[in-house]
């Protein structure tokens, strides 16, 4: 079995595959401890919890985009599982047939994403990760040619919330109206018919310079803004993950 490890922002993402899709997903908050030590712990549980073994696992691979977690979570595969991974960084990029501008500035995650989309559609291609950044990485011609990042929707709900004395925290569910009528509902409402307006916006830009684009989403609140989800090839939260098999392919193949 495959087992994919991103690591991001917010959290650590383990993905087994079997061979055919995904078989279960966890997650531990990043920088859950300083120690490799507490993640093997942790990570025993969550096996035992969804019926795997520890010897199951043949291969794996890491994206990161913290680079203080990098080596602790690289510890923990070479001694929980006895295997060397692979690491997805500029080492690896001349390996994937994908051209990548500025090798040593792209988060890896985008990286991964740029891949999936590229083997998957063979064309002009748009990935949208909803994710602590809300990123837009264009692929055309089998290059990565940019990124643009902004922030993400948790990202500008938590700097209103630490700037303000009297605003509550709200749940991040897409409002009907797009004209608040309450507090709750006016910060719904900005907040989530803004970033609705602001993707649309850059897809509009970024086609406008590269012409017509698959456009993918993924990241955890990619499910949020439905009102974007005409637009979008797919949705899938998975995509990182895809990627990261993606590439393990071609090293292992």
């Amino acid at each position: 079995m495959f087992l994919a490890i991103d690591v991001g922002n917010t959290d650590i993402v383990f993905g087994i595959h079997p061979g055919s899709g995904w078989r279960c997903q966890f997650r531990i908050p990043t920088h859950y401890s300083t120690r490799s030590a507490d993640y093997e712990v942790r990570v025993r549980t969550l096996f035992l919890e969804n019926d795997l073994k520890i010897s199951d696992i043949t291969r794996v691979g890491i994206s990161s985009v913290v680079p203080g977690e990098t080596a602790l979570i690289r510890s923990l595969v070479t001694e929980l599982f006895q295997l060397d991974p692979f690491v997805v960084g500029p080492d690896l990029y001349p390996l994937l047939g994908l051209g990548i501008a500025s090798p040593r500035e792209i988060g890896t995650d985008l990286v991964c994403n740029a891949v999936y989309a590229w083997e998957t559609y063979q064309q002009n291609s748009v990935v949208v990760d909803f994710g602590t950044a809300l990123t837009f990485t264009v692929v055309s011609e089998a290059r990565i040619v940019g990124v643009n990042i902004v922030p993400g929707i948790k990202t500008a709900l938590r700097s209103l919330f630490a700037n303000t004395a009297q605003l509550p925290e709200v749940p991040l569910e897409m409002p009907e109206s797009a004209i608040g009528k309450n507090t709750v509902h006016a910060i719904q409402a900005g907040i989530l018919w803004g970033y609705v307006g602001l993707v649309k916006e850059q897809l509009f830009q970024i086609q406008n310079e590269v012409g017509p684009c698959k456009v993918l989403a993924t990241g955890g609140l990619s499910s949020v803004l439905k009102p974007l989800h005409e637009l979008f090839e797919e949705v899938d939260i998975n995509l990182t993950l895809n990627g990261l098999k993606i590439i393990g392919d071609k090293l292992y193949n």
